[in-house]
């Protein structure tokens, strides 16, 4: 059987980040900036003050106390977005916070230390030299590299692309994917079960794992075990699709449309991969323009596996990403469990912190069909092909599948 490890090579050779678009800053979430960002602006842009309060020459205050303050006239009032006037010897300039500093000032006065006046304000005591004040080009300079390409756009690097000039985002184009299911068992959920009919969890669970992925999806109504139907459903929706995703119908069985479909067209290869669940696994291209498709196996842990392991990478690569495998992190496994010798096991498992130690628990039994368990886990334990049984307390090997401070 072929290795996990090659396999993956197999589908990940000659994908590469799709083209650079320029998008407004929302659409950019999630997405890999194609190009360094370059600040085109100093931030702050201008010397402005830390809070509300007065703009004062620090030499009227000297030996300012609570029982005898210095009181200075109130020459002006600058809010955010205002011009200041300068500041001139013997008054102030009262600023609110983020508006400018006054040309000549030293220091910004809090409004806690005068009794708030507007026309004269008593002060009560002298400031240290430019407190209050955020001086121009603190945080960053002009010209400066902000954001680095292969930086994935979450909320903060919106903010600060937002802040330095640009008004687009440009990152690399998410790819568009297609998901369905196969098999005449599959209706859609919330209609009504006939006999021997089950609901087709499958496509939104893989089409939600692409979104969740970064992609963008279009799911299709699960095609019945005919290959020419298939063919014809394939054929009509591969235009401006960047990969294909199938479910079902890979394996060995008398009914497995997927492989009786695309495996007479030549262009898609249907291997034996060393791992549990997930071991049929297909892919190839599609259609005059080549199109990348990924066949994965019909039961659903199989199906989940096999992205978070297969098509995941490709995606993040397609994103442009620099790192496109999950993280493996150690972590204590709480109950003893074997594997099969010579195959890759991926383990549903829960994974916690607990009294500052990472541990592990597998969740569920073996079968690929248990969904239930699935969603209980939020990580997988991977087992090595040589190890048969591992026992409780021993360090392992998992892959975090959500999010977390793991």
């Amino acid at each position: 059987m072929k290795s996990v490890d090659r396999h993956l090579e197999d589908l990940l050779a000659g994908v590469a980040p799709l083209e650079a678009v320029a998008v407004d800053f929302l659409e950019a979430l999630g997405a890999v900036l194609a190009q360094d960002v370059v600040s085109q602006v100093d931030l702050p842009v201008f010397d402005n003050s830390a809070m509300d309060g007065y703009a004062v020459q620090r030499a009227d205050l000297e030996g300012a106390t609570e029982l005898d303050p210095v009181v200075l006239a109130v020459v002006g009032d600058v809010a955010a977005g205002a011009v200041a006037p300068p500041a001139t010897p013997g008054a102030v300039v009262r600023v609110m916070t983020g508006a400018p500093v006054p040309v000549g000032a030293d220091a910004v006065v809090p409004v806690e230390w005068t009794d708030g006046g507007t026309d004269r304000v008593s002060i009560t005591r002298q400031p240290a030299a430019r407190a209050n004040i955020r001086p121009r080009a603190d945080d960053v300079t002009r010209g400066e590299v902000v954001l680095r390409r292969g930086t994935e756009v979450d909320p903060t690097g919106i903010g600060l692309i937002s802040s330095v000039g640009p008004g687009v985002a440009t990152v690399h184009r998410r790819p568009h994917v297609l998901v369905l299911s196969t098999g005449s068992e599959l209706v859609p959920p919330g209609s009504q079960l006939g006999p021997a009919q089950i609901f087709d969890s499958n496509s939104l669970m893989l089409a939600a794992a692409v979104r969740q992925a970064g992609g963008t999806v279009r799911r299709l109504a699960a095609v019945h075990d005919d290959p020419a139907v298939l063919l014809q459903v394939l054929a009509d929706a591969l235009p401006g699709v960047d990969l294909v995703i199938t479910s079902g119908g890979i394996s060995v069985g008398a009914y497995d449309v997927v492989k009786a479909a695309l495996g007479g067209l030549g262009t898609v290869t249907f291997e034996q991969v060393a791992m549990q669940p997930g071991k049929p696994q297909g892919h190839g291209v599609l259609g005059p323009d080549r199109t990348r498709v990924i066949t994965l196996p019909g039961n659903p842990v199989s199906a989940y596996v096999s992205f978070q392991v297969f098509v995941r990478p490709v995606l993040r690569r397609m994103l442009g990403h620099d790192e496109v495998e999950r993280p493996i992190v150690p972590a204590r496994l709480l109950a003893a469990m074997t594997s099969p010798v010579g195959r890759r096991q991926f383990v549903r498992a829960h994974v916690e912190i607990v009294a500052g130690e990472r541990v592990v628990r597998p969740v569920g039994g073996a079968g690929s069909h248990l969904v239930g368990a699935l969603a209980r886990s939020n990580a997988l334990i991977v087992v090595p092909e040589l190890t048969g049984r591992v026992e409780t307390g021993e360090q392992v090997a998992v892959m975090i599948t959500e999010a977390g401070s793991w």
